[in-house]
């Protein structure tokens, strides 16, 4: 399935919306221009080089500019310049890009640069990818850049983490500003898609070194990027507030290709020529529980919902149609496929539940067959998913509708038979004991909201329906992916968003070199390792699936994780916020979007 046609399937009811393009209310009204929306968990900082979590980089992909972008009106996953004055030069083996910058480009004004304006260079995504290699910043993106091996960036970072000292002025071959506005990257082994990595500005957005060397182990709280906003306030998990970079560059609405869709075409035609940024302030509160979140926006405290609580997505749709209370205040709502899937994370670095061993690969797969996946779709999310086959995300390269494998089947009686034949017995209390003898028992991370809670209880209900005992250990989500992240879980449940149009990321969460960033499993075993490199170095085509499916298969006899769904999505919005829509793998879409302060005010009275 394309990412076009599954985005085509999208549900738009921003009557509202339209009738405002209709009678020709003004956008332009006067008073401030504020977009007020929640995020679902807190965030961790603003260093690109540093940062994993999703809602950090929301924010930072609209603070710094990438090379490039994903188009706003195109079909999804279509590639454009950004801060790069045209698509990249690439070599006919897929090893060399090369960029070159649009003159003119400068930095929020920061007293980093003392009183004179700082122009983007090519220097400077030279020093940026070299942050992600240097050590001291534990970049959870240095595995992904790893495995593009641009040529001689390695063994700067060897010598980095033998001296404790990474040398930002030694050349590398592989990664050279050519001049001013051209730089190059060479990479060692072919990769068709590394284009997609200089498009998300969340994690190669341009840093200054003036700001990193002024700023040290401080920086996550000192954003200063050419994006179109720049961070003004900031109270750890609890208000966020961006407002217009004064010094943005001019750039103005885009045109719709031909092949955008209507409403497209019409957003297009609306805002031609408007200058981008429309708004002048972001405010952000983190709120973890539903309810509260779900308040907050229905009493006007919010402008947008940012996904409708899953748990919570009944009092916003009847069926596909929105609900009455929101039809009476003309809310618009977008449901969409989600470009996502769920996981079961398990630790193979486990003396318990990892291993590579037969009774410990029957362990975690009796774990999978017994794991009641339609409960959590009809509790949890609301009917709001369906069941995952394969890691592999709908609207990503590689996915097939049609699969059906293992992750999907929910079988007691074969997760029970399973355990007893690799010699996990169940005592006189019916409580399982491990093959050695020493109790079975197992820990799972959790957050403290209402929805983990429940996963908490449908977990217990699963596990100890084969005997198994589980308890759990609850942490707010950035103190669990720590943990995660340093080996010291279980258990976890998350979720992976794609950030571009391939499946090459999730296959990332079992790649043995990715431990402790991307692979929060800890799988390493050299037979994945070696068909994961070798998929990167494929155009899409017949050769590659069948490396995706081998990839597949040893996910699947291993089971280092349970994958559980894909979701739904429904974003709302007042009639006042006019131009959203949710384009996948774009995360700097505040730029394109407007607040109708006339309406506003009006529906006020």
């Amino acid at each position: 399935m394309s990412v076009a046609s599954l985005i085509g399937r999208r549900f738009n009811y921003g009557l509202a919306a339209l009738l405002v393009l209709l009678t020709g209310a003004s956008a332009n009204a006067g008073g401030e221009k504020v977009l007020r929306y929640a995020f679902e968990v807190a965030e961790t900082g603003f260093d690109p080089a540093q940062i994993l979590d999703l809602y950090s980089r929301n924010v930072t992909a609209n603070v710094f500019d990438a090379p490039l972008r994903y188009a706003w009106l195109a079909p999804a996953g279509t590639l454009e310049p950004s801060t790069a004055a045209s698509l990249p030069e690439i070599s006919a083996d897929f090893r060399t890009f090369t960029f070159t910058l649009k003159p003119g480009i400068y930095f929020a004004d920061d007293v980093a640069f003392g009183s004179q304006r700082r122009e983007l260079v090519a220097a400077d995504y030279v020093y940026s990818l070299k942050r992600i290699a240097d050590p001291r910043w534990k970049s959870p993106s240095w595995s992904e850049f790893e495995e593009v091996a641009i040529v001689g960036l390695q063994a700067v970072r060897e010598e980095a983490l033998k001296t404790g000292h990474f040398d930002y002025d030694r050349e590398i071959a592989g990664l050279r500003a050519l001049d001013r506005y051209r730089f190059r990257v060479t990479l060692e082994r072919p990769n068709p898609r590394f284009a997609f990595l200089l498009a998300d500005p969340s994690v190669v957005g341009a840093v200054a070194r003036e700001v990193v060397e002024r700023y040290g182990d401080r920086v996550m709280e000192h954003p200063v990027g050419t994006g179109p906003f720049r961070l003004t306030q900031w109270r750890r998990s609890s208000r966020i507030v961006l407002e217009r970079n004064p010094e943005y560059r001019e750039e103005f609405f885009p045109d719709a290709p031909d092949t955008a869709s209507v409403e497209s075409r019409q957003l297009a035609q609306r805002f031609h020529g408007r200058r981008l940024p429309m708004i002048d302030r972001v405010e952000i509160s983190p709120i973890e529980e539903s309810q509260p979140r779900w308040l907050a926006f229905l009493n006007g405290e919010h402008d947008f919902v940012d996904l409708m609580p899953r748990d919570l997505v009944s009092l916003a749709l009847a069926g596909t149609r929105p609900t009455p209370v929101l039809q009476r205040k003309h809310v618009q709502v977008y449901r969409v496929p989600d470009i996502d899937v769920t996981v079961l994370a398990y630790n193979m670095e486990d003396p318990v539940i990892g291993g590579y061993e037969p009774e410990r690969v029957a362990l975690r797969r009796a774990l999978n067959l017994g794991f009641n996946t339609d409960e959590v779709i009809a509790s949890i999310y609301k009917y709001q998913a369906y069941p995952a086959q394969t890691l592999i995300q709908p609207g990503t390269y590689g996915y097939d509708p049609a699969l059906h494998t293992e992750n999907g089947d929910y079988d007691p009686a074969r997760a029970n038979a399973l355990l007893d034949v690799y010699g996990y017995r169940r005592g006189a209390d019916g409580w399982r004991s491990r093959p050695d003898g020493s109790p079975l028992e197992l820990e799972m991370n959790l957050e403290p909201d209402q929805q983990r809670r429940l996963l908490g209880e449908i977990v217990k209900k699963s596990f100890n329906a084969l005997g198994v005992r589980v308890k759990f250990k609850y942490a707010k989500w950035p103190e669990n992916l720590r943990m995660v992240q340093s080996g010291q879980f279980q258990i976890w449940y998350l979720g992976f968003s794609a950030a571009q149009p391939d499946s090459e990321g999730v296959f990332r969460l079992c790649y043995g070199p990715a431990i402790g960033s991307f692979d929060l499993s800890r799988m390493q075993r050299p037979e994945y390792d070696r068909l994961f490199l070798a998929s990167k170095q494929l155009p899409d085509g017949p050769e590659r699936l069948e490396l995706l499916h081998q990839l597949t298969a040893l996910e699947l006899v291993y089971a280092p994780m349970k994958v559980v769904s894909h979701r739904y999505r429904t974003d709302l919005a007042y009639p006042w916020v006019v131009g959203y829509h949710h384009g996948p793998f774009i995360r700097d879409w505040w730029r394109y979007v407007d607040i109708d302060t006339e309406l506003q005010a009006r529906s006020k009275q």
